[in-house]
């Protein structure tokens, strides 16, 4: 992309409209861009706060070429879109950052793992699942993946022995030995189109084991340098392995015996970089806006620890959002509250997060484990 660009007058596409959509958008409109999303929900979080809405599913090549057409630059906000489309205006010189061929490789986590270990990145062992007897190979306790379209814990089961073959993933899937973690940690990392490259802190993760969805983000994470400085050069060495446009969540594994594996990667902003927000001098958001126009990448320079919960909708409950105990929430210091302005909740969907700054880690994360069992989200519906 030209950098004589009249970026007063840019347009930036932006492909899904939930909440990370919704704080791209956020960060594109301060900077004085004109948003358009494309999403299949009239009025969707990121729809709230942007110029332009085109209503349409994301595997809707006609919709897909609508939003690239009208946009400078068009940009992901999740990786379960029809790569076919934009793979060919890619090729006829449309900027679609990161590449649509990088995110058709990330949809699929074997060849995304592949790639990884070809590259000389550590990984968990793993094996393609091409028969059920190749279910056994590693014997058990097992993990098997589905290849695509998994998130959120979907499309990852545990089995445990044999007894538990039944309820394998019938889709196209491999397996992975199941590692000894001592923590799941992660590091977001961004890279402009010129190759300008820039880490954040390593943060902790722990997940709520009921769903296995990330629950908590401690920055910076609770290692020592040694391991730290690994985490990050790691992450560093994967996004070059992949030649990535944007901002990349690089989540890993630290094992009981210190060795860091890497886990996957998330080709957009990520759970574990919210924190960003207001603990970084650069958020997340701003950093991929920036890497994706051609702007010089921001400082990633970590203000204040702080602790990240995601508030998930309480279970028992469906419908209209009822939010219970903002008002003693919000007077715990250093607390920010973010609502993402999703119409209905249900068991588990992440309605919000809240994030906690403090100058002492454990005081952020006591204030914010304070705030979690204050703050519920409800719904109009009792089910």
């Amino acid at each position: 992309m030209n950098k004589t660009f009249n970026y007063s007058a840019m347009k930036i596409g932006i492909i899904g409209g939930g909440q990370l959509g919704k704080n791209m958008a956020q960060e594109a409109k301060k900077m004085g861009f004109y948003v358009t999303i494309l999403d299949p929900t009239p009025n969707c979080p990121a729809a709230q706060v942007s110029d332009k809405q085109i209503v349409g599913n994301l595997h809707n090549k006609a919709k897909l070429s609508q939003l690239v057409e009208e946009s400078d630059v068009t940009t992901f906000e999740l990786e379960h879109v029809d790569t076919s489309i934009l793979q060919k205006m890619y090729d006829s010189g449309s900027s679609i950052y990161p590449s649509p061929y990088l995110i058709e490789l990330i949809q699929d986590k074997y060849r995304q793992k592949k790639l990884l270990d070809k590259s000389g990145i550590p990984v968990p062992a793993y094996r393609s699942v091409d028969s059920p007897e190749s279910l056994r190979s590693f014997g058990f306790p097992v993990i098997q993946k589905a290849r695509k379209g998994g998130y959120d814990g979907k499309g990852v089961v545990l089995l445990k022995s044999e007894n538990d073959l039944a309820n394998g993933i019938k889709v196209e899937s491999f397996i992975e030995e199941l590692v000894d973690i001592d923590k799941e940690i992660a590091v977001m990392v961004a890279r402009s189109i010129e190759g300008e490259i820039a880490c954040y802190p390593v943060v902790e993760m722990i997940f709520d084991e009921r769903v296995n969805i990330c629950d908590t983000v401690i920055a910076p994470a609770r290692i020592d340098e040694k391991t730290d400085a690994e985490a990050k050069a790691l992450a560093l060495k994967s996004i070059e392995a992949l030649d990535g446009v944007g901002i990349f969540g690089v989540e890993m594994f630290l094992t009981k015996d210190k060795k860091i594996l890497v886990n996957e990667i998330a080709p957009r902003p990520h759970n574990s970089g919210h924190y960003t927000i207001e603990s970084c001098l650069t958020s997340q958001f701003e950093q991929l806006i920036r890497a994706v126009t051609n702007l010089p990448l921001g400082s990633t320079k970590l203000v204040s620890p702080a602790a990240m919960v995601n508030l998930l909708g309480e279970e028992g409950y469906r419908g209209e959002p009822i939010i219970e105990g903002i008002q003693e929430a919000l007077s715990i210091p250093g607390l920010s509250f973010h609502f993402y302005g999703k119409k209905e909740t249900a068991p588990f969907r992440k309605m919000g997060h809240i994030t906690v700054s403090d100058e002492d880690l454990d005081t952020a994360l006591e204030k914010a484990e304070k705030a979690k069992r204050i703050l519920k989200v409800k719904g109009a519906i009792k089910i």
